[in-house]
This record gives C-alpha cells, sequence and structure tokens, in this order.
C-alpha cells in the first residue's frame, strides 16, 4: 500500500481504538455526510486555485437541482465538457466532497468540469439520483452553449457511486442522436454485478467496508425495483453502443474485481475500454489528495487518457 495511506489508515484506527462506533443505521444521515464532507475537505487544502468555481442550478428529475462549474485558468470560450458524479455510496457526498477533485481534473485537462449535486438516499430512494444526473447531463447538452462546452465533446464521469451513475447515463444515452456522449471516466465504480466478486468477499475496508456497502445498500433501495438494471448493471443490461471509456480501479478496494470486469464487458460488447488498476492505492483515493503526492500522479495520467479520448 502507498505508505502515506498507509500510515493515515494507521492513525485512523489507532483514533478508533477501544471506542465502540454505533452502527450506520442508528446514525442520521446527515450526521455521516458532516462527518465524511469535513474529512475531504481537510484532505484538499492544496487543490488547484487557479479554477474558477461557480454555483448553478441545473434541471433535475424534479424540478431544479444544485451544480458547480469548473473553468480553469485560461480557457477558450468553448472546451470540451466534464459532467461528474459525486460518490458516496448515493447516500453521502456533494459539491464539498469531491471539491478539491474535479479542480483537478478541470486545472489538469483545461476542461470545463460540472459536478452535479444530484439528490441523496435513503430521503430520495433509487431512481431518484440517477434520474436527476440523466436530467443534468442532458440539460448540459442542451445548454452547452452558455456554459463553454463543445457539444460534440462532452464526457460523464464519476467516482465509486458515481461510477455507476456515469456508466448508467452512458446506457441511458446511447440510443439518444442529439446527446451523442463522446467517453465515460469510471473511477473505482461500483458495478453492482449478478454475483458477489472475491474482492467483495475478500477485502472489507480499509476506506469501504462491508458495513458501509450494505448501508449504502439499505439506502438506495434498488433491488428489486422494476428499474433496478439502471443501478444494477449486471450482465443482462446491453453494453453495445455505449462510449470509449476509462475504468480505473485500486488495489486496495472491494469494488476492484466488477470494475476490472465491467471493462472487460465493455470490450466483448465492441466498446473501446482501457482499464488501469493502481494497485497500492484505495478507494476513494482521487477526493484525498493532499494524503499523498500519488493522487496527483494518478490524477494526471486518467486525465491523459481523458484528453486523448476528447482531444
Amino acid at each position: 500500500m502507498d505508505p502515506h495511506f498507509k500510515a493515515l489508515i494507521a492513525e485512523q484506527e489507532a483514533a478508533a481504538a477501544g471506542q465502540e462506533m454505533p452502527p450506520l443505521d442508528a446514525l442520521p444521515p446527515e450526521m455521516i455526510r458532516a462527518g465524511y464532507r469535513m474529512q475531504r475537505q481537510a484532505q484538499n487544502l492544496n487543490a488547484p486555485k487557479d479554477v474558477t468555481a461557480t454555483d448553478l442550478e441545473v434541471d433535475g428529475a424534479a424540478g431544479p437541482i444544485g451544480a458547480r462549474l469548473y473553468t480553469p485558468a485560461g480557457a477558450g470560450a468553448t472546451t470540451p465538457g466534464l459532467v461528474y458524479f459525486h460518490g458516496g455510496g448515493f447516500a453521502i457526498g456533494d459539491l464539498e466532497t469531491h471539491d478539491g477533485h474535479c479542480r483537478r481534473l478541470a486545472a489538469y485537462s483545461g476542461y470545463r468540469v460540472l459536478a452535479i449535486d444530484y439528490r441523496l438516499a435513503p430521503e430520495h430512494p433509487f431512481p431518484a439520483g440517477h434520474d436527476d444526473c440523466l436530467a443534468a447531463t442532458k440539460w448540459a447538452f442542451d445548454h452547452a452553449a452558455e456554459i463553454g462546452f463543445d457539444p460534440e465533446r462532452i464526457a460523464v464521469g464519476g467516482c465509486s457511486a458515481g461510477g455507476n451513475l456515469a456508466a448508467s447515463i452512458s446506457i441511458d444515452l446511447k440510443n439518444d442522436p442529439e446527446r451523442k456522449l463522446a467517453f465515460q471516466l469510471l473511477l473505482y465504480p461500483g458495478i453492482w454485478p449478478d454475483q458477489e466478486t472475491q474482492s467483495r468477499k475478500d477485502l472489507d475496508g480499509p476506506i469501504l467496508t462491508k458495513a458501509a456497502i450494505a448501508w449504502f445498500d439499505k439506502c438506495l433501495a434498488a433491488a428489486g425495483h422494476p428499474q433496478s438494471h439502471r443501478a444494477i448493471l449486471g450482465s443482462k443490461v446491453d453494453l453495445a453502443g455505449a462510449p470509449p471509456a476509462l475504468v480505473v480501479t485500486a488495489g486496495y478496494d472491494p469494488l476492484k474485481d466488477e470494475g476490472r470486469d465491467y471493462a472487460a464487458r465493455l470490450n466483448a460488447a465492441g466498446v473501446k475500454a482501457q482499464h488501469v488498476e493502481y494497485k497500492d492505492m484505495v478507494h476513494d483515493f482521487y477526493s484525498m489528495g493532499d494524503v499523498s503526492p500519488a493522487v496527483d500522479v494518478a490524477t494526471k495520467e486518467t486525465v491523459a487518457v481523458l484528453k486523448a479520448a476528447l482531444g
């Protein structure tokens, strides 16, 4: 494991030693969100400053939702655009938890990034978040001129649950002639495959634990829903015609096998997909920019693939 992340995890384990943590179900979701927000903001104090962040409203499925447009210094009137969905198991995370990550994506690519503040479970169970992200992506195409996006070079991206959302929206829009996505950027995505993968069986943390995954599943409440195939992206989902993809996984992540397998499934369906694994990294590493220099290196390498795809 990356020594910086190893030290962070050891420090967290030492701080928690001897303390009985209540189950996630026993805590108000907003308390969990506040803790996650505070942690991630503190780990991104050195995110690029030469990016203009503008808060705005975009279309959600049930009315306007928040979004944040990141414009890098020196950007022309029009650039390729990335519509980005934060992680957090569909239940935590917001524009602030992933602000540093989005700043790095914008600064290192020279592209505008539109981060979406979709509705969260359990207050808004499935498919509210998926519907919001689909509506927001359509909004980005329809208002491309206003936000400085080149409509021919729009990608979707996301990390963890956000990677699930990006993959899902890529499938939703694959037959939309007016809104043709150019790329999908899937960072340690949660795919929710047909069968439990070996990495989900073997790994209980760090960062993403079995208890957290179970709580996220319960909050989302997608299982058994008539549209569950939009979140549980198993073998019955037709991937043919989806946009090209980069799938990134981390070596110390329960989700690594499903990400790897999803890239293989995309390629088998005729979709050009590249898989990159950072073997010494942990789940959620992109949103912890100050923890290790390796985060910056990985982000720049990821952005290089995005730029090669969008030009």
